[in-house]
């Protein structure tokens, strides 16, 4: 008996370890779930924007490519924003979305796909739809191929209904490809600028983290005794936040990043565009001269730097090896703030103290998921992220419903390890239909909700341009605590220190999935 489209591609996912499925099926996508093998799991989502979410955390902290299908055109539709985020975070996704038949595809069917390869462009590395069934195999063979090759990123299949009964050959599976070796002559240019340097500095950004190089990237910046910051947005945490050499975060405009940099006669950035801006400001004064290490060439072409394409932990370990052993004074280490009192009886609580109350209480191999870009400041004062790689998640596009997602994601990964999600009001809902996920999965992530009422980074926003009466920032009358109870969660409102840390410490000894309301205003 000949095999099928769908026994052919299930082959192909064993072999690489991809029996981890995130999805919300349609009738499109029947056929490639018909007769589910039991050595399958599937992870169903009750909306795709989280499915896809879920997938990208997964995939990031497997290291490996996670297999996500969603219904023909709608169903991909809404997923795109997250789509964008994993776009971003570079996750190994494989997005399979089923179409229509092909035999009604000439009369425009409904739930066809018009154009399928065109929709989710441009944040996607590859987008096809197999010209015959007997082609599906070999397109998905190519897609896990392209997803989990330097710089990695999401792909997109479209596939009709019924390709997947059709006979199809046998597609050998292939190793993955690998990094490409970093260039010796450029990375021993950048070492001469660095042993040149009297105040050399380092700027550490998500693909540091993603490439297992955190070590690597602390052996370098100590044997420079360089200062070290953590790039504008970056998605992962880097360098441990408590090391000596540890700057801080660099603002996310251009004024700012020259003003910190301005002391410094060379910068070497790790992982990380040079640089990400978000608002408009003047120029600040002159960069120094700026050296990127990166396996992305989109990002080389655009940096404001001289470019080395090189995979992170290779590169970094081979820099290390090429520079001198520095006798400089070490940069004076970073001052934290001190810590803050109880809130009086009566007084709400605020962001940067649920921050300071995490990091007393959070084991040290917990996994922070974060989406509360108004307290964010606070986080990065208050809750130092002290892991030596794969301790830190959020977004690094900007696209809300992240973070509450992913943490379902992350726990699914990294099932033996504590996940606490800090998210805000506003960012939770548009994903809060993952809490179901979590409770069905049973998966012992805490989600700690900083409730302030608003859209507070928009409001900052309006504040910083002058505009007056926007309208559409204010939320409150949210009950999340009722929501959680709803789709299967304990949860618990928050209201005092005591209340804050007695439940933390109960939510972070459960087994189930557990969520904090805390109102700050």
């Amino acid at each position: 008996m000949a095999q099928s489209v769908r026994d052919a591609v299930r082959t192909l996912m064993r072999d690489w370890k991809l029996t981890t499925v995130f999805g919300n099926p349609g009738s499109t996508e029947i056929a490639f779930l018909a007769d589910w093998p039991d050595d399958f799991r599937y992870v169903l989502g009750l909306q795709e924007a989280s499915v896809v979410a879920m997938a990208d955390a997964f995939a990031q902290l497997t290291r490996n490519a996670a297999v996500v299908n969603l219904h023909s055109a709608g169903g991909l539709g809404h997923g795109l924003g997250s789509l964008v985020t994993a776009f971003h975070n570079r996750a190994p996704l494989i997005l399979i979305a089923g179409q229509q038949s092909r035999s009604l595809l000439p009369g425009d069917p409904f739930l066809g796909a018009l154009d399928p390869t065109e929709f989710p462009k441009p944040y996607v590395k590859w987008s096809y739809q197999p010209a015959r069934a007997e082609d599906v195999p070999a397109a998905f063979a190519r897609a896990y191929l392209l997803a989990t090759q330097a710089p990695r990123g999401p792909v997109y299949l479209s596939v009709p209904a019924d390709d997947w009964d059709q006979p199809a050959e046998v597609v050998q599976t292939r190793p993955r490809i690998a990094d490409p070796a970093p260039d010796d002559e450029a990375l021993a240019s950048v070492a001469a600028a660095l042993d040149a340097s009297e105040r050399p500095v380092l700027v550490v950004g998500a693909a540091v983290d993603d490439d297992d190089a955190v070590e690597v990237a602390v052996g370098l910046a100590e044997k420079l005794r360089a200062a070290v910051w953590a790039a504008p947005f970056s998605a992962r945490s880097s360098f441990p936040e408590d090391h000596p050499l540890f700057s801080g975060f660099l603002p996310p405009n251009r004024a700012g990043v020259a003003g910190v940099l301005a002391d410094h006669d060379c910068v070497v950035v790790l992982g990380a565009p040079a640089f990400t801006y978000h608002v408009v400001t003047g120029s600040g004064p002159e960069l120094p001269p700026v050296h990127v290490l990166s396996d992305d060439p989109q990002l080389l072409a655009r940096a404001n730097g001289v470019g080395v394409r090189s995979p992170q932990r290779a590169g970094i370990a081979r820099l290390t090896e090429l520079v001198q052993t520095s006798e400089r004074v070490p940069p004076a280490a970073r001052q934290r703030p001190p810590r803050l009192p109880d809130p009086s009886p009566g007084e709400p609580l605020s962001g940067a103290f649920v921050y300071q109350t995490l990091a007393d209480l959070l084991p040290a191999n917990a996994l922070v998921v974060e989406e509360a870009p108004t307290n964010r400041p606070d986080m990065q004062e208050r809750l130092p992220i002290t892991a030596r790689g794969r301790g830190f998640l959020t977004m690094s596009s900007g696209v809300l419903g992240y973070g509450l997602p992913a943490a379902v994601g992350a726990a699914l990964a990294e099932p033996g390890r504590p996940v606490v999600a800090v998210l805000g009001d506003g960012g939770s809902m548009y994903g809060i239909q993952a809490l179901w996920t979590a409770a069905r999965q049973q998966t012992a992530v805490v989600f700690v909700i900083l409730d302030n009422g608003e859209y507070g980074a928009v409001r900052k926003h309006a504040v910083r341009n002058g505009a007056e009466k926007v309208p559409g920032i204010e939320l409150g009358g949210l009950d999340f605590r009722d929501l959680a109870r709803g789709m299967g969660c304990a949860a618990h409102q928050i209201s005092t220190a005591t209340e804050l840390r007695t439940t933390l410490e109960a939510a972070l000894a459960s087994s189930a999935p557990t969520l904090l309301h805390v109102r700050l205003t």
